[in-house]
């Protein structure tokens, strides 16, 4: 068995199916994640890849809401959705109807977008990055006043609203906010999230990134320890260092890497690897820079039994 790690960390199963799958792929992959111990399901917000030929992509929205009729317990998260792919009017109704379909445990992540090539492909508009990031400020300003307990009562540069926007939800939707910059995400995230979201990276780069949130609440006079603190990371892992030796030289061929090349990009990045015990030390010392939830991303539609493998060696 593997030892024992960090019992405050929460886990949740995060997938990528702009790069392929059914919703029926997806489902199956809900239902087993809700009996084995995960806190969500999780799944990006692309209409596109740049793999050739592109994959079908189902829609996030829509597939959440199958989810939330069709799960019972665990939570069901956007992470993220681009505010270029819909007004934000549109993100709040269908934010609020999916979080009434499931009792309300929608968790809803709300980026800038990042890749063009998707905008491209589908003629949707693709700004500047500063007014992207301005259009994202403003929409979770526009969020706040739509899905609050209070008026609908927004004006800004991009987005207005002046409506009582129904139904209301029963309780506050978590706005997650995510992305990798050092600066403005982690102070956008303490103005107005519920929890702040990135891809893991070394752990003095984390702690600064969780202190620039903590600051910026501070500043806006929230209280920093009601948001949470989550990382998103790939797992190549085995129980022994035979076993992680084995899964690295295969995921090294499928990148047409060396091992060892592969295995430094891996340190350099922060991403979970290694034997169990060595798995083990990462994610408390993941825990000890504030890390509450971890998101497991795989890419592509795994099939249960690669999840499986992978819940065997991180599971506490």
């Amino acid at each position: 068995m593997p030892p024992t790690i960090g019992t405050f960390v929460d886990f949740a199963l995060m997938v990528e199916p702009q790069l392929g799958g059914t919703y029926e792929d997806l489902l199956s992959l809900a239902r087993w994640a809700e009996v084995s111990g995960f806190v969500s399901i999780t799944r990006s917000d692309h209409y596109y890849s740049s793999r050739q030929p592109p994959p079908p992509a189902t829609d996030a929205f829509a597939t959440i809401a199958g989810l939330a009729r069709e799960t019972d317990t665990i939570r069901l998260c956007i992470l993220v959705t681009p505010i270029t792919f819909r007004h934000p009017a549109v993100v709040a109704k269908m934010a609020a109807t999916i979080d009434q379909m499931s009792a309300g445990r929608l968790d809803l992540g709300v980026g800038t977008g990042w890749m063009d090539l998707e905008h491209e492909a589908f003629g949707l508009p693709f700004p500047p990055w500063s007014e992207r990031f301005a259009r994202l400020e403003e929409a979770l300003q526009y969020l706040e006043a739509a899905l609050g307990p209070g008026a609908g009562r927004f004006d800004g540069a991009y987005y207005s609203i002046d409506a009582e926007a129904h139904p209301k939800p029963d309780r506050r939707i978590p706005i997650i906010i995510g992305g990798s910059g050092p600066k403005k995400t982690p102070a956008l995230a303490g103005r107005y999230a519920d929890e702040y979201n990135h891809f893991l990276g070394p752990i003095d780069r984390m702690k600064a990134r969780r202190e620039a949130m903590r600051s910026a609440a501070r500043a806006a006079g929230r209280d920093p320890d009601a948001i949470v603190y989550s990382a998103v990371s790939g797992v190549i892992g085995g129980l022994t260092d035979a076993d992680y030796r084995e899964r690295l030289a295969a995921a090294a061929v499928r990148r047409d890497m060396e091992p060892e090349a592969l295995e430094a990009r891996l340190e350099e990045r922060g991403t979970i690897h290694g034997s169990a015990e060595q798995i083990a030390e990462h994610v408390d010392a993941i825990e000890a820079s504030g890390v509450s939830k971890l998101y497991l991303q795989f890419f592509s539609m795994p099939t249960l039994e690669e999840v499986a493998q992978v819940w065997k060696v991180v599971q506490p």
